[in-house]
């Protein structure tokens, strides 16, 4: 049975697996870049792996690195929760997490009470907003992010891959499922930012797409919801809003299949390391699971 690594060599590893990016890991865990290199490298011939991909100017991690930084950031998440509810202050710890507003609503409010209930010792203070780059990211514990991953004022993470499904009213009349010439008798309810998500759709089904006669433009999903489930007409929305709101009693329903999407929620990263950076952690390897 091998020993167990240098638990200094497991935090290097997991903080740049995190970032994919040694020079970003060492800031945050307030080293050297070369001693975090070191670190990297002890690990990895003592358990005769290679962890990373090293090329110029970009870092991947091998198929058994991405498997061993999933185990090691849940492991050290268990030991900072352990260490901080045997020995460490009863004070509540605030996070402070920012994520678009439709995901809030439709996903992330409906699971937080399993995190509050199995963590009573942190406080998370919500904050949402439309778009990404609305607001600034200072005093920000955690951000979760939905697009293409193509932001370049911090370090980010890819935590999900999405699907994209047409909804209806629970009430109207007609069959389980609507073929492509019923969506498009509308009205077709579209939504700011995804208005791409109609002909996305159409494209996936190898159907030509044409803008109906008559359409609702609104500027959250969640008001989208609310319009189909009134019979207002069709909305093409994530797959996992969709089932969110049909478990929490909204009227709508899936009336057709679900295709792929290039949009993604993202873990965006970067932050100066703080107090509360084991609760920050433990709520990310939260947030990976609950999203994959």
């Amino acid at each position: 049975m091998p020993q167990t690594p240098n638990l200094i060599w497991l935090k290097s590893f997991e903080c740049a697996a995190r970032h994919l990016n040694f020079t970003v890991a060492a800031q945050e865990l307030g080293i050297t870049q070369s001693a975090l290199s070191l670190h990297v490298r002890s690990l990895e011939t003592q358990l005769g792996c290679p962890l990373f991909f090293r090329a110029a100017r970009h870092l991947s991690l091998t198929e058994v690195g991405q498997a061993y930084a999933f185990s090691v950031r849940r492991a050290l998440g268990d030991i900072d929760l352990s260490t901080t509810s045997l020995f460490g202050s009863s004070q509540t710890q605030e996070l402070i997490v920012r994520v678009p507003i439709s995901t809030a609503t439709l996903f992330l409010a409906h699971r937080l009470p399993e995190f509050t209930r199995n963590h009573p010792n942190f406080s998370i203070r919500l904050i949402s907003n439309i778009w990404a780059e609305s607001a600034g990211r200072d005093h920000v514990d955690v951000e979760l992010r939905l697009g293409k991953g193509e932001w370049n004022d911090a370090p980010f993470e890819k935590i999900s891959d999405e699907r994209i499904v047409p909804i209806a009213s629970i009430n109207r009349q007609g069959s389980e499922t609507l073929s492509a010439k019923e969506l498009l008798q509308g009205p077709q309810i579209q939504i700011l930012g995804f208005q791409d998500m109609w002909p996305k759709y159409y494209s996936a089904l190898d159907v030509q797409y044409t803008s109906p006669s008559s359409s609702v433009v609104l500027d959250t999903t969640i008001a989208a919801v609310d319009i189909v489930a009134a019979g207002g007409g069709y909305a093409v929305i994530l797959e996992r809003f969709a089932n969110t709101a049909i478990e929490t009693g909204r009227a709508i329903a899936i009336v057709g299949d679900a295709v792929p999407i290039e949009q993604s929620h993202y873990l965006v990263g970067g932050q100066k390391s703080k107090p509360n950076d084991a609760a920050r952690k433990m709520f990310e390897i939260w947030i990976k699971q609950i999203f994959a």
